[in-house]
């Protein structure tokens, strides 16, 4: 990890004897690359596209459906848009978020993930990855390509891609040696329902070409960039999400309710923690533990206890380290949700955001379908920023995060995917030294994700279908009326949802 993706920390004092912490903003790495020319290839890490730019970039939108070979669909990028020099493509810099944080020198590294097995104190048997081959990896020539190269938005580890496999390991290592690439990790996951496998590119070809390639062998099932995903912390006193969302502090509980958070290392020897975590489990184990406030924070503000209570301070943390500078890769998400799975979770909180990605998307939707609520934030990176992933998906409620008056946060990513809002701007949550003020729609995640913990303790045989339509059934209106682009449904108001006939 990048020792210099987040920025240095602001101390303040706070009354009550509170310590204070960073004041910080998490955003999408930036990254810039430069690969081999390859035949109509179109790989970016643009933001800005929208969806029907990247279809018609992959020209998968049918004729006449907007897409021209003058590039006016796509705001006059063409496939393979660049600067052509000596036989290379040089793709544009990426888009700088609106926050910006020192550039990260690198990708973020990414272990193999572990096998599920966890421990109460975060530790966890992780199985060795697969052998790669002997000697250097020999790509074979005339390898045709199956399908256009892909274009490929947001951030990804640029010498990697993920493929689920219907084999075993030595039909694993078969499809490996017929594209030339590195076994670097393979595992079952239990929400894909099949193998995952995490193949190296040692030859510098692109991913968008690569991924073209495997779509030739029908052992290959989906074939995805290994995504890199960022936590939702803005620059940020009293918890006023209580009053806002109608939940009174001294009937909230959620007792006993399980949830999963999905986040950074945390600080289980913090107070308002004490009792509250049921299990932990470290997706990456290779790499160590530096940042611990932001799941800290999270889980506070779901669960916490004493002076810094949560909303649901009954309930019980799963807690899946899965991010370490802010950062994470689709991979160890993948290892991290499969684990939530497996603990029999109700809830699972995912304060991130990131590309579209097909394996998270069916991820997400197969723990729908298991009964399983998914919270995430919907994002903090601007009015003019893309869908933030996972929270626009169908089935996760994507929470926006709203002040004390009630104002939509200036940094909240907007969209019709936004269902929700709720209280996010400048309050006080645990963390590793104490306590910080913390701003972001990952915490406005939080305070749903406790929210509902407290229905579900009320109403335990309510769906997840019931719950998110009384959230939205019993939202209070903010915007436009009706459901709009920036605060959903409206402020959640938890009263009122639980009055809701189901």
């Amino acid at each position: 990890m990048a020792a210099n993706a987040i920025p240095g920390k602001i101390r303040r004092g706070f009354p009550s004897g509170l310590a204070s912490g960073p004041r910080i903003i998490l955003h999408t790495v930036i990254l810039a690359a430069t690969f081999a020319a390859a035949p109509a290839f179109a790989q970016t890490n643009d933001p800005n596209l929208t969806q029907k730019q990247l279809d018609c970039l992959n020209r998968t939108t049918a004729a006449g459906g907007g897409c021209s070979d003058n590039g006016a669909a796509n705001g006059g990028r063409t496939p393979g848009a660049g600067t052509a020099t000596g036989g290379a493509v040089f793709l544009p810099a990426l888009i700088v978020d609106l926050f910006p944080n020192p550039p990260a020198s690198a990708a973020p590294q990414t272990p193999a993930p572990s096998n599920g097995s966890s421990s109460s104190n975060g530790s966890s048997s992780t199985p060795p990855p697969a052998p790669a081959p002997s000697g250097p990896v020999t790509v074979p020539q005339g390898l045709n390509l199956a399908e256009p190269p892909r274009a490929i938005a947001g951030a990804f580890v640029p010498d990697e891609v993920l493929v689920t496999v219907a084999g075993d390991p030595g039909v694993v290592q078969q499809i490996a040696n017929s594209f030339g690439l590195q076994v670097r990790s393979q595992r079952q996951s239990r929400l894909l329902g099949t193998t995952l496998v995490r193949f190296g590119i040692t030859d510098g070809r692109p991913v968008g070409v690569v991924l073209a390639q495997l779509a030739a062998d029908g052992r290959t099932q989906r074939r995805e960039p290994n995504h890199i995903y960022t936590l939702q912390q803005a620059a940020g006193i009293v918890n006023y999400a209580f009053d806002r969302i109608a939940l009174d502090s001294k009937e909230a509980t959620g007792e006993n309710v399980r949830v999963a958070v999905i986040d950074t290392g945390i600080d289980d020897s913090n107070p308002a923690l004490a009792g509250v975590i049921a299990d932990q489990y470290d997706a990456m184990p290779n790499v160590p533990i530096e940042k611990r406030d932001h799941g800290t924070s999270v889980d506070g503000l779901i669960a916490g206890i004493g002076p810094l209570e949560g909303m649901a301070p009954g309930a019980k943390i799963y807690h899946a380290r899965a991010f370490e500078g802010g950062k994470s890769t689709m991979d160890v998400i993948l290892s991290a949700l499969d684990w939530a799975a497996e603990q029999n979770v109700r809830i699972i909180n995912m304060s991130f955001v990131g590309p579209k990605n097909d394996l998270l998307g069916t991820a997400c939707r197969n723990a729908r379908a298991m009964g399983m609520v998914l919270v995430a934030a919907a994002g903090n990176n601007g009015p003019k920023a893309p869908y933030g992933y996972p929270a626009a998906f169908d089935g996760v409620i994507a929470v926006t995060a709203t002040d004390a008056k009630d104002g939509l946060m200036p940094q909240a990513n907007r969209g019709a995917y936004v269902f929700i809002s709720a209280p996010g701007v400048e309050m006080v949550a645990p963390s590793g030294a104490g306590s910080d003020v913390v701003t972001g729609t990952s915490f406005a995640a939080a305070i749903v994700s406790g929210a509902i913990a407290n229905l579900i303790h009320a109403a335990p045989d309510r769906t997840a279908d019931e719950i998110e339509k009384a959230l939205a059934a019993t939202a209070k209106d903010l915007g436009p009326k009706g459901r709009d682009n920036d605060f959903g449904y409206g402020l959640l108001d938890i009263k009122a949802a639980g009055a809701a006939k189901e």
